[in-house]
């Protein structure tokens, strides 16, 4: 007899997951799926992602996996339900992190050694590393189904997208908002630059400093003293006056035989009750006293060394004088323009004392405090001296103190369009809603002009050219406004240093202008990106308007004041709206312990170290379901594993089990389909259940609510069922859906698309949805699992059956539909006869303990 041919392919229930992924990997780039998705799709109806460029000068880890698969899955799932979802690649070449790695392989530890090595050398080999790793992050990308346009991405250092950012620049000099100011800014002294606000904000951390308690003795009367305190003892060596409060009350005190004077409010925290008042006065009477400074290394041109009233002093902590230093604090320096105080700094760029502290020349000043203090205790100027565990700021990049400096820079004027970002970022829709309204909202609230230039090397050159001869200024916003002007220029030019320092444009004066050094926040790079990636506007002007804003992006939290800023910025200055209307904020991945990977904590986790062992959809399925993206995650191996088991484990046995007998049946869904209403009351609830999921997860991923939408699907396929879900899991399982999809649905449906990826997402038949026959379903479940635990409590095991238990429902159930499921709950937990009792008082007892300590 001819045997019939199997329906359905038979699909292997034990193979490794990492080689069934890789064998579809390999059909999806021989059938160019990802390409046709987005073919396939009218470009009338868009959805707009943009990608937060990664720098790929080293290598991935496991938490950089989570933002990317979330992108994947919202792309996935807006494709799938009709739109045309481009996404483009983008890599960020520019910027501190890559000159850092090089200065690392070359043994570089200075600027003036970059230098010596050569600017055109050095940049050589930032350019070769910043691709280094670029084959990793493809790889990666490529393994956990994170479906990009790598064949054409943006990339930061062209002279395209270069030219797309000078553009921007030069706008914004149009509208008069940048200048040059001298402000004291967070400078890194190992980078040799300072940072910006926005940079700053993601390098704070606990640092153990000095708080040391210090006598100024003043002048007048040098048996009494100014008690200052600070935590910066290197800034004494630069202290140019006292600040104190005009309306704070003032005590002079005997203490131990001296006299000093602390603010009233400070007195017992700072002496405790070991002193006598001898005097008391306001602010205003100490102020224009004088005082004998700490040290006289340096010599102050002009007014110094006097008591000045200043607001910002105040009674919270410290004495209520404060120590100013006009080079080292915003404060100081604003202070000291104000009140015309003499201005000295002894240190130089490098973050090193000059050659006039003789004692600590070529010292880096935070490493000179000990040494500082031990000079004042020597002196008899310290009257304490203490350690205090605070937040300081450090360099992001390269973790390194960052100390306050005055220093000149190029600024961008942000603070004049402060208040249209704070109404345009209401416009957003944050997920969760908190990092927006409150988090960013309150830092937008804040917010200061943006630092913009950096005295570096591997960057965007900053477009401004100044007169050698009458210091007029040019800002050049394209290559042929430079070809125009220029004195002299080569056909083909790379724009970066140090060939673009060498092109000179003629001024109006007759004179040469040249280029300022200075290269700009790699942070602008990226937040140019909606124009920069299309070379816009020199090109590509219909494109750039068709994808201009995104409707989604996705990063980490570091980004709340990094890339979302940096888009939100230029957007409102270049098109009056925000480039992105819907943002998710993906938290920490955290190791086992709970603390945050990285590499000096030796605590990251490789992602091919999962991958290999379990392969990609089920890392993709943890990330998802064990918790909000938006809360951290603790990460070990063996909880995906977990994952792997009961939830992708049950779904792969259960359509292989169903292939299995469908073929052994002869089961043809082409030919044996019955009608919903024929079929028995196990399948119209499965139907229904499903039709209804259907609604609540397409409903919930609408709402970025991913972790919801992938808990509801993991709850069917563990407790209820495991088939029909090919489609409705696509977008977060793409591996396993295509296994289920080509194994249940190509092979018995001749006009199938070949791929799940190119169907529609499912929608629901609400005609199919019987909400009472679900409820009537999940109570019995509930009953089951009741029964089941109440047997394992008194150890009667499930093979032994019971003649009767008793049920009482609390909610509202549909009688008929119980009645009819009680068979399959009885034959379930080996009971003969169920009976329903809506009053349990009868096995209810009642003891009534007195609560003493109320009673008295």
């Amino acid at each position: 007899m001819k045997q019939r041919k199997p329906i359905f392919e038979r699909m292997p229930s034990k193979v490794v997951a990492p080689e069934i992924e890789e064998r579809i990997l390999t059909f999806w780039e021989q059938n160019g799926i990802f390409e046709k998705s987005i073919q396939q799709r009218s470009p009338s109806k868009r959805f707009v992602f943009y990608e937060g460029p990664p720098t790929a000068n080293g290598e991935p880890g496991v938490h950089h996996v989570i933002t990317r698969v979330v992108k994947d899955l919202i792309c996935r799932y807006k494709t799938m339900k009709g739109y045309q979802v481009l996404r483009k690649a983008g890599w960020d070449t520019h910027g501190l992190p890559v000159e850092i790695e090089v200065e690392k392989e070359l043994k570089i530890r200075s600027k003036e050694e970059i230098e010596k090595y050569g600017i055109e050398n050095f940049n050589k080999k930032c350019r070769e590393s910043v691709f280094r790793y670029e084959r990793e992050w493809v790889r990666l990308t490529r393994r956990i189904a994170f479906w990009l346009d790598l064949d054409h991405p943006y990339i930061t250092c062209t002279n395209e997208y270069i030219e797309s950012i000078w553009h921007i620049l030069k706008k914004m000099w149009d509208a008069g908002l940048i200048y040059k100011g001298y402000k004291v800014l967070p400078y890194c002294a190992r980078c040799g630059t300072p940072l910006s606000s926005h940079e700053v904000s993601q390098g704070y951390d606990e640092k153990e400093d000095p708080s040391i308690y210090v006598r100024f003795k003043l002048k007048q009367d040098p048996a009494t003293s100014l008690l200052i305190w600070t935590t910066t003892p290197w800034t004494l060596i630069s202290n140019i006056a006292v600040a104190v409060h005009p309306d704070l009350t003032y005590l002079k005190v005997d203490y131990h035989g001296e006299q000093l004077i602390v603010a009233e409010d400070r007195v017992k925290a700072v002496l405790g009750d070991d002193f006598q008042v001898v005097g008391r006065m306001k602010g205003t009477e100490l102020v224009g006293l004088s005082y004998e400074p700490p040290f006289d290394f340096v010599r102050a041109e002009g007014r110094a060394h006097v008591v000045v009233a200043a607001d910002f002093v105040s009674a919270e902590d410290g004495t209520g004088l404060v120590h100013t230093a006009p080079a080292f604090g915003e404060d100081d320096y604003n202070l000291g323009r104000e009140e015309n105080l003499a201005f000295v700094n002894p240190v130089r760029d490098d973050g090193c004392f000059n050659e006039e502290i003789k004692p600590w020349k070529g010292r880096f000043v935070i490493d000179a405090n000990d040494d500082i203090i031990s000079d004042l205790d020597r002196k008899g100027l310290l009257l304490r001296a203490e350690k205090v565990l605070h937040t300081y700021p450090f360099c992001w990049r390269c973790d390194s103190p960052l100390i306050y400096y005055a220093h000149p820079s190029w600024y961008v004027k942000t603070t004049a369009f402060k208040d249209e970002m704070i109404d345009l970022n209401k416009t957003i829709s944050w997920y969760p809603k908190e990092y927006g309204y409150n988090r960013f909202g309150q830092w937008l609230e804040n917010n200061v002009d943006w630092a913009l230039s950096r005295e570096r090397y591997w960057g965007t050159p900053l477009n401004i050219w100044i007169c050698t001869s009458c210091d007029s200024q040019r800002c050049i916003g394209s290559l042929e406004e430079l070809k125009e002007l220029a004195a002299e220029m080569p056909e083909e030019i790379d724009l970066h240093r140090p060939t673009i320092d060498g092109v000179k444009i003629r001024c109006s004066c007759g004179g040469i202008m040249e280029r300022t050094p200075e290269v700009i926040d790699c942070w602008f790079d990226t937040g140019g990106m909606p124009y920069a990636q299309y070379h816009y506007p020199f090109e590509n002007v219909d494109l750039f308007e068709n994808q201009f804003p995104a409707d989604f992006i996705c990063e980490a939290v570091d980004q709340t004041r990094g890339w979302f800023y940096s888009l939100l910025a230029i957007s409102t200055f270049m098109s009056h709206q925000p480039s992105f209307k819907n943002v998710m904020v993906a938290e920490l991945i955290l190791d086992e312990t709970g603390q945050k990977m990285s590499k000096s904590r030796g605590n990251v986790i490789a992602p091919w170290d999962v991958i290999s062992r379990t392969g990609a959809d089920p890392l993709r399925w943890y990330l998802y379901a064990t918790s909000p993206i938006w809360l951290p995650k603790r990460f070990s191996i063996e909880q995906v594993v977990d994952v792997a088991r009961k939830m992708l484990g049950t779904l792969r046995n259960v359509v292989a089990f169903f292939s299995l007998y469908a073929n052994i049946d002869c089961f043809d869904p082409r030919s044996d389909r019955v009608p919903v209403g024929e079929r028995t009351l196990m399948d119209r609830w499965l139907i229904s259940s499903l039709n209804s999921l259907i609604t609540y997860v397409d409903t919930e991923l609408e709402h970025y609510e991913i972790t919801r939408a992938a808990r509801a699907i993991q709850e069917f396929v563990i407790d209820d069922v495991s088939v029909t879900l090919a489609r409705l899991i696509a977008p977060f399982l793409p591996f396993v859906a295509e296994e289920i999809y080509r194994h249940l649905v190509t092979p018995v449906e001749e006009h199938a698309q070949p791929s799940v990826h190119l169907t529609g997402y499912p929608e629901a038949d609400e005609s199919l949805v019987d909400k009472k026959l679900e409820s009537a379903m999940a109570a019995v479940m509930r009953s089951t699992s009741l029964i089941r635990a109440a047997r394992n409590r008194v150890k009667i095991k499930i093979k032994q059956p019971l003649s009767e238990a008793r049920l009482s429902l609390k909610e509202k159930v549909d009688r008929g539909y119980f009645d009819e499921l009680l068979p399959h709950l009885k034959e379930e937990v080996n009971i003969k006869h169920v009976q329903l009792d809506d009053d349990l008082s009868a096995y209810v007892s009642y003891e009534v303990t007195p609560r003493y300590e109320k009673l008295g």
